[in-house]
């Protein structure tokens, strides 16, 4: 017997809710309301069922009777960073979103949504992710209970956006499109340069960055893109200071427009704008016009993204296209086995527009 009388998993027993009902002395119900159902439960009551039955190997009822049968649900668990409706509502991860679904429709499989910000998810995830095939993560997962839990059931995963060991990436060459971008517009040499970053820093504020540590580079697609711009800029004999690049927590227009208006607003005006996406720097272009500046001539912008809405105003946006749709495709075709195994850099493309010609 182990501590608190449970006895130890017998060697190649399959556990089911009633085997587990068994071994803790608890109803099937109990059992099934500690994963599915928590506010049943006391949390120490449920706190220990959980502990149990993961250091017994008991992942959660399968609520897929069909994959009971096949062992496949048909189903693909997309784990986002973001809460869901900002997944669907941000150009890049929508495009990413829709990319996926396609493979997906092709091949008759399912997604299931799932956010990564859920403070309860430990509880409330284990139904969703016994009723899927394998996960891609999208954005980013932190070492902790979920991505355990996740290594735990073997499944097959993929990682977007971020680097995950021990599990195939696809990532977009960040680096290269931010330097590119800033070589470009530094072929009109500016006289003071500012960065509108996104999440470069552990704030739920729109800040400078400071003395602020940055976010280690595998999370950060944005500290990618930092770099890119400080390496082109250092080449070319500028260094941005640190007060000189804002800090977003979100991609939203208002946080957006916060530190493009402050940005505008210092005693020294950059007339050049490095923009880690086409939404903060649409954002600094509706701010440079209310106070009545020339784009390009007095104030250069450049995005990162190519959102179809950086083409269709005046001045069009000078930005840097990464292949959303098709980051997801390559995603799902790893996940189907429809590509080799490996890790994907996907190149993004430099387009030229009115705001920095």
């Amino acid at each position: 017997m182990t501590a608190r009388g449970v006895p130890p998993r017998p060697d190649g027993e399959r556990l089911t809710v009633k085997r587990m009902a068994e071994l803790l002395n608890v109803s099937t119900a109990t059992i099934s309301n500690a994963f599915n159902r928590p506010d049943q439960l006391s949390e120490a009551r449920r706190r220990w069922i959980l502990d149990e039955c993961k250091r017994l190997g008991y992942m959660g009822p399968n609520a897929a009777a069909r994959s009971l049968r096949t062992g496949r649900t048909g189903n693909v668990g997309v784990m986002l960073a973001d809460n869901l409706a900002y997944s669907l509502t941000d150009p890049v991860a929508s495009e990413f979103l829709h990319g996926l679904a396609e493979v997906f429709d092709q091949n008759r499989m399912n997604m299931l949504l799932l956010s990564s910000q859920d403070p309860d998810s430990e509880y409330r995830s284990h139904l969703q992710e016994a009723m899927v095939d394998g996960f891609i993560i999208y954005g980013w997962l932190s070492k902790g209970r979920t991505y355990d839990r996740l290594l735990q059931q073997g499944k097959p995963m993929v990682a977007v956006d971020f680097d995950l060991e021990g599990c195939t990436w696809v990532n977009i060459d960040n680096y290269e499109g931010a330097r590119t971008s800033a070589e470009h517009a530094l072929k009109t040499p500016p006289q003071r340069v500012s960065i509108l970053g996104l999440r470069l820093v552990a704030s739920d504020r729109v800040c400078r960055i400071e003395d602020r540590e940055l976010f280690r580079e595998q999370r950060a697609v944005s500290v990618r893109r930092l770099s890119g711009y400080l390496d082109a800029l250092h080449a070319a004999g500028h260094d941005v200071p640190p007060e000189r690049i804002w800090s977003t927590p979100t991609n939203d227009h208002p946080d957006a427009y916060q530190a493009a208006w402050e940005a505008l607003n210092t005693g020294q005006r950059p007339d050049l704008l490095l923009c880690m996406s086409d939404r903060l720097a649409l954002a600094a272009i509706q701010v440079a016009l209310q106070m009545k500046l020339r784009i390009p001539e007095d104030l250069r912008i450049v995005g990162f993204d190519g959102i179809p809405e950086g083409n269709t105003l005046h001045p069009s946006l000078t930005t840097v296209y990464q292949q959303s749709a098709e980051k997801g495709r390559m995603a799902a075709r790893l996940f189907l086995g429809e590509e080799q195994d490996r890790n994907v850099l996907i190149p993004t493309r430099l387009l030229v527009r009115e705001s920095c010609p």
